[in-house]
């Protein structure tokens, strides 16, 4: 058996309420699963022994705009044992946009939740620290979303003065 086939038998076992969607893609293992499980799924994928994705490499989210299930959070994760890498995505489908930090799971994931929160405004429930980092606290914008102008929007943000 191969580690993908055994990634999805012990997910599809374990959490087969929470599995909205599974696919492979160019040798890529997706898993869609439902958002109030991300913490339990994260668990179970970190502490299982044939596992073991140690790893939190990457949390992003993806703006639908137009689309019902307006946000979409995406984690990439690591087994350092098996070599693979593992993509987990739930979709979040009504305001707030909020899901349940991972950082008990993952503590290195701390950062990835504050950038994502910062450039779209998705909340991490519980996160330990959750404020900007690269755009100032009063800024009420989310540079990353759709709905934000590809210009910015003037005099949101003081620039710099030009010195010559």
């Amino acid at each position: 058996m191969q580690f993908k086939e055994l990634v999805t038998e012990k997910l599809k076992n374990q959490f087969s309420d929470s599995i909205v969607e599974v696919t492979d893609f160019r040798d890529d293992l997706s898993v869609l699963i439902k958002k109030e499980k991300i913490v339990e799924v994260a668990k179970f994928l970190k502490d299982d022994g044939d596992l073991q994705f140690a790893m939190c490499k990457d949390i992003t989210a993806i703006d639908w705009a137009t689309r019902k299930k307006r946000f979409t959070i995406v984690y990439q994760i690591f087994s350092l044992r098996n070599n693979f890498n593992l993509r987990i995505k739930a979709n979040l489908d009504e305001e707030p946009w909020q899901i349940e930090s991972v950082t008990s799971v993952w503590p290195g994931a701390n950062w990835y939740e504050r950038e994502t929160y910062d450039m779209y405004g998705v909340i991490f429930s519980n996160h330990p620290d959750l404020r900007r980092m690269y755009m100032p606290e009063g800024f009420q914008y989310h540079p990353l979303r759709k709905d934000f102008p590809v210009l910015g929007i003037p005099g949101s943000l003081p620039l710099p003065k030009v010195i010559k």
